[in-house]
């Protein structure tokens, strides 16, 4: 045995326990509003911030240590103090920030902590986990997560770069967002073209009563539906453009999603594919996003496809733009390219 070796795994593994357990209080220091509390007010005690939340004092020193040892605050030990930075505030506190990861947090810990044993049954009878069996925190972290990203891209820079569909939705087209969820996508291109018209499409019974409260708060609901279905066989059709949010890798038949977006698309139609950054070979995918996307797809979009009797056909979340592009040539789209990428998105467009 390579004494060296062992020792450097050793340490890997620290890390690695150290990272999950920061993630926890992450989360619980997002949710109790710790994080927001410090943003902008300097240096704290741990005093301060009891005083500022009325919360235990011991427990949020422990906290405060904690977060300093992974290095989310900074520590004046001249003082005793933690700063919260205006980075780290940035990525934790503002929800309208490109970068915001509050419900980054919120997704692992509610996953991963919340689906252990469904996990380990999934795993040894292959009956995967419905997407609706989760901890329910895992559809608000999912909204929070990405709808900061679709904010930031989908209108501003995802949409402008495919191929002639931009000036038709500016004009007025019909357009279906497949695997809706809550409805953040569907909502910001409603809010950016207000002469289109929007059909948001999820099998999910729950995530689409959230959506219908989302569209009617956000003032767009004069041109937004919905229709509880799967990917593979919804009723709503006459449409222009169809929209795989980071859904398609998620489903236990991508073939007959694409299939199905085919039939419904009118001629000159187009699908919008965004999903996680992926390479073709699985080694280049080895890295800390790479790890991730495994650890997410594991946990929540390959077990959702075993769940819908997927097998092979299962993308998981680092499908690769290959499996991607061989979806929509097998149910006879006439083209499929990349349109535009991010360090942490793909968007890709299928024309009929």
């Amino acid at each position: 045995m390579d004494q060296d070796k062992l020792n450097i795994f050793l340490e890997k593994l620290v890390t690695d326990m150290g990272a999950s357990t920061g993630i926890a209080l992450t989360y619980i220091g997002d949710k109790l509003g710790l994080f927001t509390a410090m943003a902008g007010s300097g240096p704290m005690t741990p005093q301060d911030v009891a005083t500022k939340t009325g919360f235990n004092l011991r427990l949020l020193t422990e906290w405060m240590k904690s977060q300093a040892a992974g290095g989310y605050l900074e520590y004046d030990s001249a003082d005793e103090t933690y700063l919260l930075p205006d980075e780290q505030a940035f990525v934790f506190t503002d929800e309208n920030s490109p970068v915001y990861m509050g419900g980054g947090a919120l997704a692992f810990y509610s996953v991963f902590y919340a689906a252990d044993r469904k996990m380990m049954e999934a795993i040894k009878t292959g009956s995967g986990i419905h997407w609706g069996d989760h901890d329910e925190r895992l559809f608000e972290a999912t909204e929070r997560f990405f709808r900061p990203n679709y904010r930031a891209n989908l209108t501003e820079s995802w949409i402008p770069a495919l191929d002639g569909v931009e000036d038709r939705l500016k004009s007025g087209i019909r357009v279906g967002d497949i695997g809706c969820g809550h409805a953040a996508s569907t909502i910001i291109m409603a809010t950016q073209y207000p002469n289109s018209s929007f059909v948001g499409i999820d099998y999910h019974q729950g995530s689409i009563e959230t959506a219908k409260q989302r569209v009617s708060d956000s003032g767009v609901g004069d041109r937004i539906g919905f229709e509880v279905a799967p990917a593979n066989n919804y009723k709503t059709k006459d449409l222009d453009l169809v929209c795989f949010m980071d859904c398609l890798h998620d489903m236990g038949d991508p073939d007959g999603a694409a299939l199905q977006a085919k039939k419904s698309l009118n001629p000159g139609g187009s699908v919008l594919i965004v999903e996680p950054f992926a390479n073709d070979n699985t080694e280049d995918n080895f890295g800390p996003l790479g790890r991730l996307f495994y650890g997410a797809s594991t946990f929540a979009c390959t077990a959702n496809g075993v769940a819908q009797g997927g097998g092979s056909r299962v993308l998981g979340a680092q499908a690769g733009e290959s499996r991607i592009g061989e979806v929509f040539q097998k149910a006879g789209f006439s083209s499929f390219h990349r349109a535009a990428e991010t360090p942490f998105n793909i968007v890709y467009q299928a024309k009929i």
